[in-house]
């Protein structure tokens, strides 16, 4: 119709106000991370590949954000209540161990932020900075094998864990969901 200006098509817009499938809590960002050129240190990718290739959850959003660690520092600044980071981490462990960890708020400083090797913790103190953090967040890490070396795949015990850390990633985003429902959700998610 004359004077009518639409700049969106209907799948492109979303109303506001109704329920959209997302968990009452808000959103969850799954956010792989590291550089595939640096063989282990490209678990984190690797693992947002293959939960990709998988149904999605609705209110659950998989990135790979590589080694754009400030590009996920803005992401934070949404509307997303939680975020699990999964990373290559050396923590002394047999290599392809995995470990969960909680970490802790970052200080409040004004330690500098290097742009171009930004670790969780360099972005969570950046979100901080930037004016919002998630309220859970939770770092899925494996020990690496091979770090800083230019090898293209990951090692056979990390390569063998990619489908395992999924799987642990999946349980983190079901009790992630639950714990920021409230206690009405956890009992209908318990049946």
């Amino acid at each position: 119709m004359p004077g009518h200006r639409f700049f969106y098509s209907a799948e492109e817009i979303e109303p506001l106000g109704e329920h959209d499938g997302r968990p009452a809590g808000g959103r969850i960002l799954v956010a792989g991370i590291g550089n595939v050129f640096l063989g282990d240190d490209g678990f984190g990718v690797e693992v947002a590949r293959h939960l990709a290739d998988q149904p999605e959850i609705p209110g659950v959003d998989v990135v790979d954000f590589g080694i754009r660690g400030m590009d996920l520092a803005y992401a934070l600044q949404r509307d997303y209540t939680a975020v699990i980071f999964v990373d290559a981490a050396p923590r002394g462990h047999a290599p392809g161990t995995l470990t969960v960890l909680e970490p802790e708020p970052p200080p409040d400083d004004d330690a500098p932020v290097a742009g171009h090797s930004m670790d969780p913790v360099s972005v969570l103190r950046l979100a901080a900075r930037l004016g919002r953090l998630p309220a859970l967040v939770r770092v899925v890490c494996c020990e690496p094998a091979t770090v800083d070396e230019a090898l293209f795949e990951l090692s056979e015990p990390v390569r063998a864990m990619v489908g395992e850390a999924a799987g642990l990633v999946k349980a983190l985003v079901m009790d992630m969901i639950a714990e920021s429902a409230g206690p009405s959700s956890r009992d209908r998610l318990a049946q």
